[in-house]
C-alpha cells in the first residue's frame, strides 16, 4: 500500500510540474524542452534525497524510475506522433512581423520589451527596423528574419548560377515527404517507395530523416 502511495504522488507531481512549467513560460528553459527541463531538476533533487535517505531508500529511487519512464514514454510518443510535440514541448509565437509587434503574443511568452531587445541584440540586431519577422521558438530562443536590405547576400541576388547542386538534400523529414526537394533532385514518389522497400522499410513514417546525396543515394535514419 506505501508502495502504491509513493507511485500515486510521484505520477501527481509530475502533472504539478509540468503546469507549473507551462505557467511560468519558455523563458526558464533555454535549450531543454518542458519536459526534460523539469524532469532534470526533479531527478536531480530525488537523486540527492536518495542519498540522504536511509531509512527506506526505496521510495525516492522508485520515483526517479517513474520520472525516467515517463520521459522515455513522452519522447517515445513525439517520436510517433508529431502532431503531439505542440502540446507536449509547445509551440513558435510570432513576437514581429512586418515591423509590427504583436503585444498580445508577447504576453503569451510572457516576454516584455526590454527583454525582447535584449534578444534582438544577441541576434545581432540592434535595430528593430532591421527585423523582418521575429519568432520565439518554443525552447526559448528567438528567431530573426531580417528585412531584405540587412539579409546576405546569395548567388541568386548578383544573377550567378552555382556550377553544383548541393551535395545533400533532405526527402524525408519527420515522417513526412518533401515533395519539393524530391522534384528538385529529379526523383518521384515511386523511386522512394522503391528505396524504403530495398532499405526493409514499410511505411515513411518509420522515418525520421532521409537524406539524399549527389549520386541519388538515399540514407534513412529512425527517429528516437
Amino acid at each position: 500500500m506505501e508502495i502504491l502511495k509513493v507511485v500515486l504522488t510521484s505520477l501527481l507531481s509530475v502533472a504539478a510540474l509540468f503546469i507549473t512549467a507551462k505557467i511560468i513560460g519558455h523563458k526558464q528553459i533555454s535549450q531543454l524542452d518542458f519536459f526534460d527541463y523539469i524532469t532534470g531538476i526533479t531527478i536531480g533533487s530525488i537523486a540527492a534525497e536518495l542519498a540522504t535517505e536511509l531509512e527506506s531508500p526505496w521510495k525516492p529511487l522508485i520515483a526517479m524510475v517513474i520520472y525516467g519512464a515517463v520521459a522515455v514514454l513522452l519522447s517515445l510518443i513525439t517520436s510517433k506522433f508529431p502532431k503531439s510535440r505542440k502540446y507536449i514541448n509547445g509551440s513558435p509565437t510570432i513576437i514581429m512581423n512586418n515591423g509590427k509587434i504583436y503585444r498580445n503574443n508577447m504576453k503569451k511568452a510572457k516576454l516584455d520589451l526590454s527583454e525582447l531587445m535584449v534578444m534582438c541584440r544577441q541576434a545581432g540586431y540592434f535595430n528593430l527596423n532591421d527585423i523582418q519577422t521575429a519568432i520565439f521558438e518554443h525552447n526559448g530562443k528567438l528567431t530573426v528574419l531580417p528585412v531584405s536590405g540587412k539579409r546576405p547576400v546569395n548567388p541568386e541576388d548578383i544573377n550567378i548560377q552555382p556550377k553544383s547542386e548541393y551535395l545533400f538534400t533532405e526527402v524525408i523529414m519527420d515522417g513526412r515527404i518533401l515533395d519539393e526537394n524530391l522534384k528538385r533532385r529529379g526523383l518521384d514518389l515511386t523511386w522512394l517507395q522503391k528505396e524504403l522497400e530495398n532499405q526493409g522499410y514499410k511505411s515513411v513514417k518509420e522515418i525520421f530523416l532521409g537524406v539524399c546525396d549527389r549520386e541519388n543515394n538515399l540514407s534513412l535514419f529512425q527517429g528516437r
